[in-house]
């Protein structure tokens, strides 16, 4: 496995504690400034605290991501591809713990098999939500129990695989009149992209940048 993407390695590129400006917008990393203003005006001032689990499967072959296919009844990103998550509910400690539970009441992820990793930049999205992503290491031994409800699928993609360039894509997505490229990661008939594959840009963006400050 490539030593950037050992525990040590990955705990180094994060931030130990959620930090980051409002205009971050990593879903539209392939938009100009321009298209990027003009989608910020169309969104709402306000900003619904949310957070997700990035979860790290700790597998012998290498680590993968564990990811989510949201329920095609759900009101908002119904069908999508996503990882666990939610509103941060006022009985959250914080967004480590808000992400923690709803990985549990979504797919039955113990908190106790998930290892704190650190923090990757706030997420603001379409539908209004300032998203917070905490990566965590998850013992591969996991039992999940799916909330049907709210989940279709659960499933796993190499983390080599998610981070080789050579299988991203860009696709076109209009918001009114505006069109504009954005993340896809191809991966069998499945499709990660939109929040949760500029989240997982980031993820790649800040290990390429500690090799870059690494001797």
């Amino acid at each position: 496995m490539d030593p950037l993407y050992t525990k040590t390695h990955i705990r180094e590129a994060l931030d130990p504690a959620p930090s980051v400006p409002d205009e971050d917008m990593h879903w539209l990393a392939r938009a100009s400034p321009e298209v990027i203003a003009r989608v910020r005006a169309t969104m709402t001032s306000r900003r619904t605290p949310a957070a997700v689990l990035i979860p790290l499967v700790e597998r012998a072959g290498g680590m993968t991501v564990l990811l989510t296919q949201r329920a095609s009844t759900l009101k908002e990103h119904a069908g999508q591809i996503s990882f666990p998550g939610g509103r941060v509910e006022p009985e959250d400690a914080d967004a480590w713990r808000a992400a923690l539970r709803e990985a549990y009441e979504e797919i039955g992820l113990r908190p106790d098999l998930v290892e704190f990793a650190g923090y990757l930049p706030d997420h603001i999205v379409i539908s209004g939500f300032r998203v917070t992503p905490v990566v965590g290491f998850v013992k591969p031994e996991y039992q999940l129990q799916i909330a049907t409800a709210e989940v279709h699928d659960v499933f796993e993609v190499p983390l080599d695989f998610i981070l080789d360039e050579a299988n991203h894509s860009s696709r076109q997505r209009k918001i009114g009149e505006l069109t504009f490229d954005i993340h896809d990661i191809p991966y069998g008939d499945r499709h990660i992209w939109g929040a949760t594959a500029g989240m997982l840009m980031t993820l790649r963006r800040l290990l390429q940048s500690r090799s870059v400050r690494t001797p």
